[in-house]
């Protein structure tokens, strides 16, 4: 940008577009001139990058070649929609000055600021997903998290204690745009994140925040609110409502209250947790294989976003639970869930439709969409009214209907309106009598005319008088010279010509003045009726929002319902008191791609069994078991039915998992030290109403090192957390835990050899394995036969003692001189009482002396 030019050495308009682009220094400026949208100098350069469209230059401003790139102004959608998802912000300047009247430039404005998390156009976002803008701040160690979804009008505050916490709640969010102060470092949660803007720190002043907050709301204070003493997510909510109107250039009716998720309420989960769970989202980033798309058949696009919501932040309140779970059984009975989906299918993205409706920006569709979904809100009332059930009986009295609304659309839109409108054709016909008027005169100007000529050929009897039009004169009657003396006394001379007069009449005049306006009036009488239209929705939009509340909810109800019956999933038995009992549970999303059928395990957690020491093969369906008990309890949690042949879940406070290997390249972490990360995690929040999946702990280290920290972290869970465990393992010598505690149980996986191949039998079965199978799981991915069959020798060797048997070519032959081995964590020095016992020959002893060498014994 040419920013430190003297702006008179540019022409006008440059000059206006710099005037501009300076008010908009970090969003690209989308420049209206005639039918495009242009951009300039920097934001040009970088607007051909990311859209692939033709940099060009325009001339020369201040003695240097202008970039210039654009886009067509009536296929900007596609193209906002590309940079929105890359995480850049659009400044849309329009033409608002008459291009016939201006000197000079046109004016232009700023009408709207397009961000990644404020977009509520529905080409721009993703119906299935929440946009959410997401502010954050930090007090010492605490952290407040505020999230508005503009398209809905959902704002919410958290404050949680601590960095972890913080990212977990963020992974769950998954901001669109991300907030931040200037002062603020948080690589941890910024770095790799598109759409993170950096505000200035006064922004998230309280006493501002406050302010701000309190005058949306229309209240005295935020008490009401039950959030005034999160002081530091109240200061994040203040700036994230500042960016939000200083973006929408607007007020924000639709944003009317401010809910407080209180982290207590919910079981809590880590990043690595959702990301291991793979709740919606997928170990590559991807929707597919994710609970969220085997669960989803939601009839609505609200009903998705809300089934995602409610996944990803599982209840820890038995009520509300068990509501939701006897509505499910309500719908399932007689599949009541059947007709309430065929209705809901009628029903469009109201909570979208109602907040471009509250932002001023609904569009003709818009409108017939929500005049088909008020239409079935009163069959969907009549069908809950059936339903015996204490939720579905409040969701029916939620669900309002509006006949008064549904009456006045009818009336004013057209059956299937144009897509916006700026050319008019949305109101009906008959709506208003001024429109009809002026669009049968706009319409209709050829047949009045004839029928016009016609009367006036029978008045005067003239036959050879005719009627037109130039764009000089306009409308005229026209006599020939010899009969103009016979003209009429209203006949008011307009031209003469050499051979006719052409005269206007009164009645001529006025058809005259509607007809040449006609048009332009009739669009602007359709746009006036259009804002009065809207105005008259916004005017009951609380009660609108509150049913599309109510439909959403029902939705996931019904999905859960109809998923129960296609799944074969059961209602769980709830319960305070902690404990697992799990009979026949399957995993949802590997079952859905497995050829054949999926094999059902048990799990039984309770104060006596809270870690199970899981061994068995590679491949032989470990990940599988544990992470299938945590999709159960976490869908319990859910108020779903769950894939299982009957459950019994406890509350539990937080789901944990440390599955799998990666590392963090960009952060200088090995994946050994991201795994002992994660664990340490674990260790330092886990309490006795925890589940706790950990999965081969201490690989990315030593055999030792790994075994002795295995060892320690199992122990430390099962005697001091006492957190319900699955602990899967390959260290062997862990089985030995359940001989010094009780709460320990093993159990394994098995599977059978055949010839030289394996069959994996993935049955969970009481007590540890026998053996890993690692070297018959290398021959099915494939290793080469030499390196298997030196592996086979190799491992002989080591089964039979052979301490250095990895250290030579010759397994047989051991080095002259062998360095000690690391000192195996079990090993100890052998017992006096051991030796002794080892030189009593017990057929030597007399009773006498046997019962001496006993008491030796027990002295020893």
């Amino acid at each position: 940008m040419p920013a430190k030019t003297d702006s008179s050495q540019h022409t006008p308009m440059m000059q206006q577009y710099l005037k501009i682009k300076a008010e908009h220094p970090n969003e690209l400026v989308f420049y209206r001139m005639g039918d495009f949208y242009e951009l300039f100098f920097d934001d040009a350069k970088k607007a051909s990058e990311l859209l692939d469209v033709t940099l060009t230059a325009r001339g020369k401003s201040g003695g240097e070649p202008i970039p210039m790139a654009g886009v067509p102004y009536h296929a900007a959608e596609g193209y906002l929609a590309r940079l929105v998802r890359a995480g850049v912000s659009v400044a849309i300047c329009e033409q608002i000055g008459d291009p016939a009247t201006s000197k000079g430039p046109v004016e232009r404005k700023v009408m709207r600021v397009v961000t990644p998390g404020t977009v509520s156009d529905e080409a721009l976002l993703d119906e299935r997903r929440d946009n959410l803008l997401v502010a954050v701040h930090r007090n010492e160690d605490t952290y407040g998290i505020a999230s508005l979804d503009m398209a809905s009008g959902r704002f919410l505050v958290l404050q949680v204690d601590g960095l972890d916490a913080a990212s977990g709640e963020l992974q769950r969010l998954n901001p669109a745009e991300l907030l931040i102060s200037d002062d603020l470092v948080l690589p941890e949660i910024t770095e790799n994140r598109k759409g993170v803007r950096r505000r200035g720190p006064w922004e998230f002043e309280l006493e501002t925040a406050e302010r701000l907050l309190t005058q949306q709301f229309g209240t005295q204070d935020l008490s009401g609110f039950g959030c005034d003493h999160l002081h530091t997510a109240i200061a994040a909510a203040g700036c994230l409502l500042s960016y939000a109107r200083e973006t929408q250039r607007t007020a924000l009716p639709h944003v009317r209250t401010l809910a407080h998720e209180n982290r207590d309420e919910a079981v809590a989960m880590d990043s690595a947790t959702r990301r291991n769970l793979e709740i919606d989202l997928n170990l590559t980033g991807g929707d597919d294989n994710t609970l969220f798309s085997v669960l989803n058949k939601s009839s609505t696009a609200m009903g998705s976003r809300l089934l995602r919501r409610w996944l990803n932040r599982p209840l820890r309140d038995l009520h509300t639970l068990q509501e939701r779970q006897d509505a499910i059984g309500i719908l399932v009975d007689n599949y009541r869930f059947e007709p309430l989906r065929d209705k809901l299918k009628r029903i469009g993205d109201m909570e979208r439709i109602l907040g471009r409706l509250a932002l001023r920006s609904t569009r003709p569709r818009d409108l017939s969409r929500l005049y088909l979904s008020l239409a079935s809100y009163p069959e969907l009332q009549a069908d809950l009214a059936q339903c015996d059930s204490p939720r579905l009986k409040a969701l029916s009295e939620f669900i309002s209907t509006f006949p008064d609304l549904v009456e006045l659309l009818d009336r004013a839109i057209v059956e299937n309106p144009p897509v916006v409108i700026r050319d008019g054709g949305v109101i009906a016909e008959g709506f208003d009598a001024e429109l009809d008027e002026l669009r049968s005169i706009s319409e209709n100007a050829g047949q009045y005319l004839v029928d016009l000529e016609t009367r006036e050929r029978e008045r005067t009897g003239i036959n050879t008088l005719k009627v037109g039009y130039n764009r000089v004169h306009g409308y005229f009657i026209e006599l020939s010279r010899a009969q103009s003396e016979q003209a009429p006394a209203d006949y008011i001379r307009r031209q003469t010509l050499k051979n006719a007069e052409r005269f206007i009449t009164p009645e001529l005049k006025e058809f005259e003045d509607k007809a040449l306006s006609a048009k332009s009036r009739a669009l602007a009488r359709e746009k006036a009726l259009y804002e009065e239209l809207i105005e008259t929705l916004n005017q009951q939009l609380v009660a609108l929002q509150d049913s599309a509340a109510g439909v959403s909810e029902l939705d996931v109800l019904c999905n859960f319902a109809e998923r129960a019956v296609s799944l074969d999933l059961t209602a769980p038995t709830l319960r305070a008191e902690p404990g697992i009992a799990i009979s026949g549970g399957r995993h949802l999303v590997v079952e859905q791609v497995l050829d054949g059928p999926f094999v059902p395990n048990d799990l039984n957690f309770d104060r006596d069994r809270h870690m199970l020491i899981v061994t068995g093969p590679n491949m032989g369906g470990k990940s599988t078991y544990m992470r299938q008990a945590a999709l159960i309890t976490l869908l319990a949690h859910v108020g779903s039915f769950v894939p299982a042949a009957s459950a019994t879940i406890g509350t539990v406070d937080r789901i944990f998992t440390r599955i799998g290997s990666s590392d963090d390249l960009a952060g200088g972490r090995s994946t050994f030290m991201v795994e002992m990360t994660e664990t340490a995690n674990i260790l330092h929040n886990a309490t006795e109403r925890s589940l706790v999946l950990m999965d081969e702990i201490g690989r990315g280290t030593s055999t030792f090192d790994g075994l002795a920290l295995a060892w320690a972290c199992a122990r430390h869970l099962a005697e001091n957390l006492r957190a319900f465990t699955l602990f899967a393992t390959h260290y062997f010598e862990l089985t030995q835990l359940p001989d010094s505690n009780p709460g320990i149980v093993n159990v394994h996986l098995n599977a059978t050899e055949h010839k030289d191949s394996i069959v994996f039998l993935h049955k969970v079965q009481e007590g540890p394995a026998s053996k890993s199978y690692g070297i018959q799981v290398a021959r099915l991915a494939g290793i080469p036969t030499p390196v298997l069959q030196s592996a086979e020798i190799q491992l002989q060797s080591l089964e039979s003692g052979d301490a250095h048997a990895l250290c030579t070519d010759v397994p047989s032959a051991p080095p002259a001189q062998a360095s000690p081995l690391q000192a195996s964590l079990f090993d100890a020095p052998e017992h006096p009482a051991i030796t002794a016992l080892e030189d009593i020959d017990p057929d030597e002893l007399t009773p006498r002396q046997a019962l001496e060498a006993l008491y030796k014994l027990k002295s020893l």
